[in-house]
């Protein structure tokens, strides 16, 4: 299967504290790759490296043919690849119309972007007028998608999407994700969750200090356990 995103020997430091050693990992197009780890393993390092937030020192980032490392931050989202940190970070006192607006200029989309991405999120389509402040927690997360979206990325990364979600919200989370899927998108997901990870993956990757230990299909990951336990800590 083609590469949408490959990552070979990357290299990244927080001063001077090596935090990824080498990082070498494939995100298939159209698939869903997880990566799980312990807390400090590196995996919110590897999705602020793609977005040229945190430098690589050594290494590359492709996005298919394209060298990434070498773009400054702010050009990685109209190259193509959109992100939703941990926290959303959405612009509390603006609407959630507002919100959409700027994820929208931030590549010149228009009303069909902005209607395709409701569509995926009808909830909003009730609360364009609301701060978004105001909105509960898988509410948010939804705008946070929805105005990343507006992006129209090949390359989607969402960390820790449903942290503090309620089951019904993070069923929806799941959904959305797998509803990118089948519209092409391919995506990386850093997930604590492994029962919310073995619903929607393709794959998973365990980072470890900063490597790719292993990945492997899902389905091997059920069959399996003690691969979770081992890397992760948790059954």
């Amino acid at each position: 299967m083609t590469a949408a995103l490959t990552i070979s020997g990357l290299d990244c430091f927080y001063g001077e504290v090596q935090v990824l050693h080498g990082l070498d990992l494939e995100l298939r197009k159209g698939e869903v790759l997880c990566l799980l780890g312990r807390n400090g393993a590196g995996k919110t390092t590897t999705l602020k490296a793609i977005m040229g937030l945190v430098p690589a020192r050594a290494g590359s980032i492709r996005l298919g043919a394209r060298e990434l490392t070498e773009l400054p931050a702010h050009e990685v989202p109209r190259a193509g690849i959109a992100y939703v940190p941990q926290g959303r970070r959405l612009f509390a006192e603006l609407t959630v119309a507002e919100n959409i607006e700027i994820g929208l200029m931030a590549r010149r989309k228009g009303a069909a972007t902005r209607e395709a991405v409701l569509d995926l999120f009808p909830v909003l389509r009730e609360r364009l007028r609301q701060r978004s402040g105001t909105l509960s927690g898988g509410e948010q997360q939804m705008l946070a998608m929805a105005r990343s979206l507006c992006l129209e990325p090949e390359v989607l990364l969402l960390d820790e999407p449903t942290e503090g979600l309620m089951p019904s919200m993070i069923a929806k989370i799941r959904e959305t994700v797998a509803a990118l899927r089948d519209r092409g998108v391919s995506t990386i997901l850093v997930e604590q969750r492994v029962d919310a990870v073995l619903s929607v993956a393709d794959r998973v990757a365990f980072i470890e200090n900063g490597r790719n230990r292993e990945t492997v299909d899902v389905a091997r990951l059920r069959n399996d356990p003690e691969m979770v336990r081992r890397y992760v800590g948790v059954g």
